[in-house]
């Protein structure tokens, strides 16, 4: 898609949208393709990256709504979570409210620039 001068793929539009960085985004993109729920340790195992990197990214993501997080209480104690992509229609529709706030913003910038 192209936005004025510069050409916007669906990747970026992801992480523009929520304020992704490339890790972010590619643990969600991960999550997203997998449609499985996975603790931090097999994320970290599949996308080779340590476990408080995971951890820092998923902290962002379940801040932006847009994965969830599961608790599974363990036997002897403790617990893990789980984290998944919530709903694609839910996602969807966040994104297309943001776009639209960034769009109304956009044209109040026209506007003031173009008043007369």
């Amino acid at each position: 898609m192209d936005f004025g001068c510069k050409r916007i793929d669906a990747s970026e539009l992801i992480k523009c949208t929520f304020g992704l960085n490339k890790t972010e985004h590619e643990i969600f993109t991960f999550l997203l393709k997998s449609k499985a729920c996975l603790t931090a340790a097999q994320l970290g195992e599949k996308l080779v990256l340590d476990r408080t990197t995971i951890q820092k990214a998923m902290k962002k993501l379940f801040e932006s709504d847009i994965i969830e997080r599961r608790q599974n209480n363990l036997d002897k104690g403790g617990y893990v979570f789980f984290y998944c992509v919530k709903k694609k229609k839910l996602i969807k529709e966040k994104m297309t409210s943001i776009i639209k706030e960034w769009n109304d913003l956009a044209l109040q910038e026209i506007n003031y620039l173009f008043n007369d």
